[in-house]
This record gives C-alpha cells, sequence and structure tokens, in this order.
C-alpha cells in the first residue's frame, strides 16, 4: 500500500487534524466513563530518526487526549520498533509477551506497534499468529495516520494492519511533543538510496525522499520561537539531501539557509555517508559559527575489499584521504564513527586494515558493533571467513583500541574554557549538572536546575575518558 495519490500531503495534513479532533471527543467521553484520564507509554527503539518519530506520535496522542506516563500499565501503549540488529527484534517480542498480563486486566487498554521491525512482512505474520493481543500494526511511512487507526480500532474488534510498502509524499504540519524545551531534531529527508550489502534501511524506510527547504526552515524558525537554540538536521544520508527535488538543492546550501535563522545558536546533523561529503560542505563547516564541531562519519570497515563486498562506494583510501581535507579545514573537529567487525568476508588481513583506520584517525568515539545477519540482504547469503571465536576477539581488541585513544583524544581540551549548552540536572549527583559541548561531550559541574537550556563557560578541569568534570565561570 502506498500513499493516496488522489489528494495532496497538505490536504492529508487537513484530514488527519479534523480526524483528531474528532477523536478528542470520544476519547475524552471514555475517560469520563471511567472517571480518569486516559494514559498512554510510548517506548521507543533504534536511531534518532525513530526517536523524532515517537515525538510525533506523542504530539497526536496528547492532542486527542491521552496523558503521558512512565508506566507500561497503561491504556495505550506504543512500540516504535527498529530492527537494524536481531536483538532489537528479540527485545520487542519480550516486551510484548509481558505486556499481556496488562492487557487482561485492563479491557481498554490498546497495544500499538509500528517501526522498521513492521516492514518485514515475516514479522507481521508472527505477530498475527503469536500476539493477538496486539491492536494495531503500522510501518514507518504513515506515522501520521496513528489517530486514523485508533479510530478504526475503536470502530471494529479486529486487529489493525496498515503497512505501506512506499511513499513519495510527506505530509507535514502535524503535532510533536518534544523531549526538550531547548534542542530538538528537524528530519530534512527520509529513507536510503545506498543498499549497503549488511543493512536492511532501504528496504524498511524506503528510497530516498527530501523534504523541501521553506518548509524545514518553517519549522526550525517555529521551534526557535518556541526557545529551541540547538537543533540536529536528520536523515540516514544528509550529504544527499535534494537530489531529488526540483529545483535541486545541496546539503551545504540547506546549511546556510539554516544558519541565517536567527536566535538559533547550534546546528548539528547525522548521519553523513563518507562517498557523499563534498568539498563544499567542509567549507561551510569551516565558516559556520553555528555548526558544531563534530561530524559523525562511519566508516564500517578498513578493508578496501570489504568496503566493496558492503557496497559502499568508497576505499580506504579514499577515506583517509577525506579525513584530512576535514581535520586540514576544522583542525578542532571532533570525529565520531561506526565499525562492524566480523563482515561475512573480513580476513584477519581485513580487520588489521580496520585497526590502521582507528589508529590513523584517532576518533573521538566508535560505536563498534559485530556483524548482525538480516534476512533479505546480499550479505545474508555470505559465507564466513572467520569464526565467531575470531571474531569475538577481533571486537574485543577493537573495543580496547577505540577506548584507549578516545580516552587521549578527548583529553586534548582539558584546561580550556568551553561554551556548554546545560541538559539537565545529573542523574547520579543532584549538586551537578549536565551539560554538552559543541564537539558533543558531555561535561558534569556544579549548577542549579535554572540553568537547564542556557549556555554556560565552562573550565574543563579534568578529562575522565568520555566526559569532563568542570565548574562554571
Amino acid at each position: 500500500m502506498s500513499f493516496n495519490n488522489q489528494i495532496t500531503s497538505e490536504e492529508e495534513s487537513i484530514r488527519q487534524k479534523e480526524i483528531m479532533e474528532r477523536l478528542k471527543g470520544r476519547i475524552a467521553d471514555i475517560s469520563k466513563g471511567l472517571g480518569r484520564p486516559l494514559t498512554y507509554c510510548s517506548i521507543c527503539f533504534g536511531c534518532q530518526m525513530n526517536a523524532k518519530d515517537s515525538e510525533k506520535l506523542e504530539g497526536i496522542l496528547e492532542t486527542i487526549g491521552y496523558v503521558r506516563t512512565e508506566s507500561e500499565d497503561c491504556d495505550f501503549l506504543i512500540m516504535n520498533t527498529c530492527t537494524v540488529r536481531e536483538n532489537a527484534n528479540l527485545r520487542v517480542y519480550g516486551r510484548l509477551g509481558q505486556l499481556k498480563k496488562y492487557k487482561k486486566k485492563n479491557p481498554h487498554m490498546m497495544i500499538a506497534l509500528c517501526g522498521c521491525m513492521m516492514q518485514e512482512s515475516l514479522v507481521v505474520e508472527k505477530i498475527k499468529q503469536s500476539y493477538r493481543h496486539v491492536d494495531i500494526i503500522f510501518g514507518t511511512h504513515n506515522v501520521f495516520k496513528l489517530a486514523e487507526l485508533i479510530e478504526t480500532k475503536l470502530d471494529t474488534q479486529s486487529m489493525v494492519i496498515d503497512i505501506w510498502e512506499g511513499t513519495s509524499e510527506i505530509v507535514e504540519d502535524l503535532p510533536s511533543e518534544r523531549k526538550y524545551d531547548f534542542k530538538c531534531g528537524v528530519n530534512i529527508m527520509f529513507g536510503c538510496n545506498n543498499f549497503c550489502t549488511y543493512c536492511i534501511v532501504p528496504y524498511v524506510r524506503g528510497r530516498e525522499r527530501s523534504r523541501r527547504p521553506e518548509d524545514i526552515i518553517k519549522e526550525i524558525k517555529e521551534l526557535v520561537a518556541d526557545g529551541v537554540v540547538e537543533v540536529m538536521l536528520l536523515g540516514q544520508n544528509v550529504n544527499s539531501y535534494g537530489k531529488n527535488l526540483d529545483p535541486q538543492i545541496s546539503f551545504a546550501e540547506l546549511l546556510k539557509q539554516v544558519e541565517q535563522i536567527e536566535g538559533l545558536k547550534r546546528i548539528r546533523f547525522m548521519t553523513s555517508h563518507p562517498k557523499d561529503l563534498s568539498d563544499d560542505l567542509i567549507e561551510v563547516m569551516a565558516n559556520s559559527k553555528k555548526i558544531c564541531r563534530h561530524l559523525h562519519l562511519p566508516f564500517q570497515s578498513g578493508s578496501s575489499k570489504v568496503l566493496k563486498d558492503m557496497n559502499r562506494h568508497y576505499t580506504k583510501e579514499q577515506y583517509l584521504e577525506l579525513v584530512d581535507k576535514i581535520k586540514t579545514a576544522m583542525p578542532d573537529i571532533s570525529l565520531t564513527t561506526d565499525i562492524i567487525v566480523g563482515f561475512p568476508t573480513e580476513t584477519e588481513e581485513d580487520f588489521k586494515e580496520t585497526l590502521d583506520v582507528v589508529r590513523k584517525v584517532r576518533y573521538d568515539s566508535a560505536f563498534t558493533f559485530i556483524y548482525s545477519k538480516r534476512t533479505g540482504t546480499p550479505a545474508a547469503s555470505m559465507e564466513f571467513a572467520s569464526t565467531d571465536e575470531e571474531i569475538r576477539e577481533r571486537f574485543d581488541m577493537l573495543l580496547n583500541e577505540v577506548q584507549g585513544i578516545a580516552k587521549e583524544t578527548c583529553a586534548r581540551f582539558e584546561g580550556t574554557i568551553q561554551k556548554v549548552l546545560v541538559e539537565g540536572v545529573n542523574e547520579q549527583d543532584a549538586s551537578l549538572v549536565t551539560g554538552r559541548l559543541s564537539n558533543n561531550l558531555l561535561v558534569h559541574f556544579p549548577g542549579t536546575p535554572d540553568m537547564i537550556g542556557k549556555f554556560v563557560n565552562v573550565k574543563l578541569a579534568k578529562a575522565m575518558g568520555f566526559y569532563y568534570m568542570g565548574e562554571a565561570m
């Protein structure tokens, strides 16, 4: 199923708002009958794209009259799923089994599943057969339809399933419940065209669709007017933003427009694919007063042979040349990355190439993963060149190398005074607040809750590995 081509995305936005208004009355009647407000619990697995989708889902639920709770013993539970690794799927199944007891106790309870995992037909079949207490299933392309799906469920006793294979439309201007008052993620595009052989994302998120720049700028201006000082521009591959628009616009050109927004203090973005990171983007970053000095640049493997098998479209040498360009233009940049260990065709020699990249680049941090087989991807049918024991040993070796280098790299700002955006009270010590540097590192220092959402000059007194202890100046 796909977007109804008979109506525009603007018309769909109006239609969904009408449904929300209608549904608000029905939820109010149910609440009145129970003598209490209806509650919802939102659970999100996976990436920041999923987190942003969950904010939209929560915004819809708040609009129609549900009240948030952290308890899974609630009236409406929504689980936004991830399927990048098998472990994520297993966690969802485990959670669903536990939820059955709440459903028995509360006949008004609804359970909804959405996100990437729901785009897999085998998963949906398993839920239909083994988890009949689930009420609503939908995917990644029709998040905006939550209210309509709830209305449908209220009108029927059957499980509601609405999975789209893809869409070319983007429905704008729907409610969103932000996690923070002062910072926010902003989708600039959806989907992915890269088809790395190990990755299921293009199959569950669909092809690349870029939002119109005027819609992005409008959203950010509204966020800034509402107190937001930092935005994170989100996409599976932000560097290919704008290629499907007419007229085309590059990511570098979009960043220039975002930088002009008055009141916006910081700009972040992720994720960047090395094959699409242009010289223009490096120049815009280097000259910017607002773009943070942090770049997440996944390299996945240091072996050109494995990179070819992964369908990454760059070599080890090209990646290192790109890093040199970035560091020459921005000597103070903090680089982070993703690395996969144990890709089917990886040998011991290939792994040594990965270690070589880590030692040459000296990342501030790295997300390291053991390859997870995803059914339906080309890599799933490849023969393994190494044993599980060899892969585990390599992973441990890589982790030690990454952590040792990161500890040294992160310490290079010790003793300096840096501008910090305070994000909250420290979870371990209420006398401290926690803030984030431009380079994405955290710093903990004595402070008070009224600092949250504000910029504070902090002396980085002591580096503690992946964070600092500091003092406000």
